[in-house]
């Protein structure tokens, strides 16, 4: 009886030995060699291991630990596998959402409906899906301006190249106002999406904001999305297209972020006085990109591309498209724009305390040097020598603004024009 137990435990010992044995030169070189894909391609089912196989060869009762019950070991290992399991789930999840919360893109709600979706049954990436939805609204313009040689004195035909963006699908297309020669070209065609080629009048143009707006004798056309430029922060992504260096390269993307707001930078017109509060970007602005929009990640236009500063890189400017949104919807609503006039004669206050050398009590404003008889200035009591830094509560600090807030008005309406006369800071109710 003793030979045979002893029998029995040499024969245990060597089964072991042979199951180690198995293991030590079997063993999986990755732990993707104990896993296997569900046919059904959802769960991940766990191969054993062949150490495990090898235990479950053990009976209950085996004589190595014939006291110890295996339901024990089952109920740990199970309670062990199903915390990791639950850790490696929420740690997962975590890893998912952590980089839009890096970004600051706080997932949006279920009922949200975006302009612009990039999911994972889409191969588009934020900027191609951008691209693909505003493209089609982007236009290339070509222009022949008449030029009078300062040498010989001959005249001489200049051609020009720009961008511009649909507005209105009946044809309405924004642009800056040097693209178009600031009104004196002699030919301006507009090349659509679609290829076709087609001639354009000038409707209007300001110098001192570098837009214009011109028409296409064309229906349906598409139209793009405008946005909100008064909501800007620095950081935010911004989208140019435009056709740099010429037609070769027309519909180009580049992409940047805001890199500052409220620029100021003398017109491409060559305004001494300048216009302010530009948004600045670091996306490419060339040659050819002028009048072309810049657009955040909703695909909305938030400024017109205008200028990049030759003596630097990366310093691109857009003219913020709340700017344009008054003179755009006149046109759109009445085939015409119809800005109001106040009637004044002048320069920027920092410019007048350069040139004359006599101090203001203000740094900034538009100081009013004549006025015009007859006009709204005359009829409500604005003066000459007048500063006039306010218009209905918004800021005036240069011609520039100044313009840029009676082109909200219309006639008929009522404002407030705050001045600055000797000391004293004055409101004066006017109505156009």
């Amino acid at each position: 009886m003793d030979k045979d137990r002893e029998n029995i435990k040499n024969e245990d010992r060597d089964q072991d030995s042979l199951q180690r044995d198995y293991y030590y030169h079997h063993a999986p070189s990755s732990k993707e060699d104990f896993l296997e894909e569900d046919p059904g391609g959802e769960n991940i089912e766990r191969k054993e291991s062949p150490r495990e196989k090898a235990e479950e060869a053990e009976a209950p009762g085996d004589s190595r630990n014939p006291s110890k019950p295996r339901g024990r070991n089952i109920g740990f290992l199970g309670v062990l596998l199903g915390a990791i399991l639950g850790g490696v789930i929420v740690l997962g999840s975590g890893l998912l959402f952590l980089p839009d919360y890096i970004e600051g893109r706080i997932p949006e709600a279920d009922n949200a409906d975006p302009r612009i979706t990039v999911g994972e049954d889409t191969d588009l990436n934020i900027y191609s899906a951008v691209a693909e939805y505003a493209m089609p609204s982007v236009v290339g313009i070509t222009t022949i301006t008449l030029e009078r040689d300062v040498f010989f004195g001959d005249i001489r035909e200049r051609p020009g190249l720009g961008t511009g963006v649909i507005v209105d699908e009946r044809g309405y297309i924004i642009t800056n106002s040097h693209v178009i020669g600031d009104g004196e070209v002699s030919e301006l065609m507009v090349l659509l999406d679609d290829g076709q080629e087609l001639p354009a009048e000038v409707l209007w143009n300001e110098v001192s904001l570098d837009l214009a707006i011109i028409k296409v004798d064309e229906e349906n056309l598409p139209v793009a999305n405008l946005g909100d430029s008064d909501n800007l922060r620095v950081g935010e992504i911004t989208i140019a297209i435009g056709n740099p260096m010429g037609l070769d390269f027309e519909r180009t993307l580049t992409q940047g972020v805001v890199s500052g707001l409220n620029r100021s930078i003398p017109t491409a017109g060559g305004s001494a006085e300048g216009i302010d509060n530009f948004i600045q970007t670091d996306a490419s602005i060339n040659p050819g990109n002028s009048g072309g929009p810049l657009l955040n990640t909703d695909a909305e236009v938030i400024g017109i591309n205008t200028a990049k500063l030759q003596n630097g890189e990366g310093l691109g400017f857009a003219i913020p498209i709340n700017t344009a949104k008054p003179i755009i919807e006149q046109f759109i609503e009445t085939g015409e724009f119809q800005p109001v006039y106040l009637g004044v004669q002048g320069l920027n206050a920092e410019v007048y305390q350069r040139s004359w050398g006599e101090e203001l009590a203000v740094s900034h404003g538009f100081y009013v040097a004549e006025i015009n008889p007859g006009s709204v200035a005359e009829e409500f009591g604005i003066e000459s020598g007048d500063v006039i830094v306010g218009v209905n509560g918004q800021e005036v600090r240069n011609r520039g603004t100044l313009i840029r807030e009676l082109y909200k008005l219309r006639p008929d309406d009522r404002a407030t024009i705050s001045i600055v006369r000797g000391e004293e800071e004055i409101d004066i109710d006017v109505v156009f």
